[in-house]
């Protein structure tokens, strides 16, 4: 009987943002948990940097579809003011820096959207802006209900009828350009309106046209920001999971996962001390591909070895620069784009290499949060991307027979001392040629930096990719690596390259995703289904008891003629003026008041 009422135990590898999410549901559904973190750090790449007063986010540094957040802490029984996590709202966006001198705002503000966008494009282009915005709606609004709420455990998935019925409506055979293309009529515009595919990694010329979801978030619900930085939202989530009695270990690096001996079901994880943890499951928040390539017993495995050719998402140069003052022309978040647009992204995603001309995204977090520097001084986080590193360092490609290059995952050819010195001075350039700001060479007092070999050293990322898998169609939905161990019972994932994808609010819906999927398969009642949501996004229920206001009346209920009907009657009327004047006859007046028909002479 005693046997029968302990409380099951899990492990999770990883304490990024989707280990913390699903180790705190996990609690709260019954179950004993341990996070094994191997950094000294919770958030994985969500954390902070700091220097002297100077605080950056390491990671993300807007936060997007705020209803995934909310939907979290609300599963959770909190929320997040409860938790202390204060957002702001950036107004605007972005100022995007063009090198002919032009700039454009990107705003949640219809207002300035119509100005901004009738300054290039006229009156015709604002209204093929809304059509753009309503096409990207549906983008949104599809996937956020079929995709980042439900699992794709097979093909079979894509035959959901929820789901195929609205396959065309995504455009998912469709860039993100092209679809653009369709809507913006001038190269600028173009450029404006898909460069968000960065966020995925992605080249705008390849990212699937469903993605403008996201340039979609930006304008419909704003961009937000924690105070105190990003790591706020997942030093909140630390909370909950400590109040629920989460075991949360650092500097605990994981070096295998334990198996019985026919290697059918997980037993445990063995720490790179020796030390070995025993769990009834194993949920796996380290980079999947590593996982799959280091962790387990058979790491030769034909479908580890293939996840490493599948396309993979960028890298990035990223630096963060303590200014001993601050620079006035730079707004919270600034995109400046290559003139050479296309070819910019050819260099890194076809090449894998460092463009000339890059386009990349600076972050000034001091602007709309003063804690982030000290003051009169600001705090600054340029993002470079670039090619990813060219080998994985798994164990097969950093035995001892290679050289110090390969062990790093690089090719030797790749001097990325050289590339990041290169890449500083293009930075500085571009940034006081088109902003007309002060000389910032002179005011950077202190620099930290991270590049593909250090974001791969750092996080375990597979060949340095910083958002892991790529999202190309193949890539996504049933094709990308399952949640749940294919061979090894009581394994799971969650993460950037598990589904539904890369990003933290993504992440987030998919923690939910995959700590349900283990409820599921072991009867567990899933603590918060059924619950209301606390968001009212829905429009009011409909009933006996509704507000005759809200009675929701489709439009032929509610005026004399639909449009279909306008139409048919204006037929009806041009087929009796035809009718009329192929007879020939007129229709004249007499002044008594007497109608008569005439013969068409007059």
């Amino acid at each position: 009987m005693a046997s029968r009422d302990k409380k099951k135990t899990a492990i999770v590898v990883g304490a990024g943002v989707g280990g913390i999410t699903t180790a705190a549901r996990l609690s709260k559904a019954g179950y004993s948990v341990t996070i094994l973190e191997k950094n000294s750090f919770t958030g994985g790449r969500c954390s902070l940097l700091n220097h002297s007063g100077y605080r950056f986010d390491q990671g993300p540094s807007l936060l997007l579809l705020p209803k995934l957040f909310h939907e979290t802490f609300h599963d959770l029984s909190t929320t997040l003011s409860a938790e202390g996590v204060h957002l702001l709202k950036c107004d605007p966006n972005y100022n995007l820096w063009f090198s002919d001198g032009e700039t454009f705002e990107l705003s949640s503000d219809t207002a300035v959207m119509k100005r901004e966008v009738e300054r290039w494009e006229g009156k015709d282009g604002f209204e093929r802006y809304l059509n753009w915005l309503g096409e990207a709606h549906r983008h949104y609004e599809i996937s956020v209900r079929e995709v980042l709420h439900r699992n794709f455990t097979s093909v079979f998935n894509l035959l959901r009828p929820s789901f195929l019925r609205h396959l065309v409506a995504l455009h998912p055979f469709e860039s993100i350009y092209s679809r653009a293309a369709k809507y913006f009529w001038t190269e600028r515009l173009r450029r404006v309106f898909t460069f968000g595919s960065m966020y995925m990694g992605m080249s705008p010329f390849d990212a699937p046209g469903t993605y403008s979801l996201l340039q979609y978030t930006e304008l419909a619900e704003g961009i937000w920001y924690p105070v105190g930085g990003f790591h706020a939202v997942v030093a909140a989530l630390v909370r909950i999971c400590e109040r629920l009695g989460v075991d949360i270990r650092l500097n605990s690096a994981v070096s295998s996962i334990l198996t019985s001996p026919d290697g059918k079901q997980v037993t445990g994880v063995q720490l790179s001390t020796g030390e070995q943890l025993t769990g009834d499951l194993v949920v796996i928040n380290a980079d999947l591909v590593y996982a799959y390539n280091n962790l387990f017993p058979n790491t030769s495995s034909s479908y580890a070895k293939s996840l490493q050719k599948r396309d993979s998402s960028c890298s990035s140069i990223s630096f963060y620069w303590s200014l001993s003052q601050t620079i006035p022309e730079l707004k919270t978040h600034n995109i400046f784009l290559a003139d050479e647009y296309r070819e910019s992204f050819d260099s890194i995603f076809e090449r894998q290499g460092v463009p000339d001309d890059p386009s990349f995204y600076v972050n000034v977090p001091s602007r709309i949060d003063p804690t982030a520097a000290p003051a009169g001084k600001d705090a600054i986080v340029v993002l470079v991307p670039v090619g990813h590193l060219l080998n994985s360092a798994t164990p097969s490609s950093s035995s001892k027979a290679t050289t110090a290059s390969s062990e790093a995952g690089l090719l030797p050819e790749k001097d990325w001392d050289s590339i990041v010195s290169s890449a500083r001075k293009t930075i500085i350039s571009t940034i006081e040629s088109r902003t007309g700001c002060a000389p910032l060479q002179p005011l950077i007092i202190h620099e930290q930096l991270n590049t593909p070999t250090s974001w791969e050293s750092t996080f375990n990322l597979d060949k340095g990719s910083i958002l892991g898998l790529s999202h190309s169609f193949f890539n996504v939905l049933a094709f990308r690596p399952k949640t749940k161990h294919p061979t090894i019972s009581g394994v799971y994932f969650v993460g950037a390259s598990t589904h539904p994808g890369t990003g933290v609010p993504i992440v987030l819906a998919g923690a939910k995703i995959t700590t349900e999927q283990i409820l599921n398969d072991r009867g567990i009642p899933i603590p918060w289904a059924g619950q209301e949501s606390g968001i009212r996004d829905q429009g009011v229920r409909q009933g006996k008891g509704t507000s005759p206001l809200d009675v929701v009346k489709r439009r032929e209920d509610a005026v004399f003629l639909s449009d279909m009907g306008i139409l048919a009657l204006a037929f009806l009327v041009l087929a009796l003026v035809l009718a009329y004047v192929n007879t020939g006859l007129t229709i004249t007046w007499d002044w008594e008041g007497k109608k008569g028909w005439g013969t068409g002479r007059v």
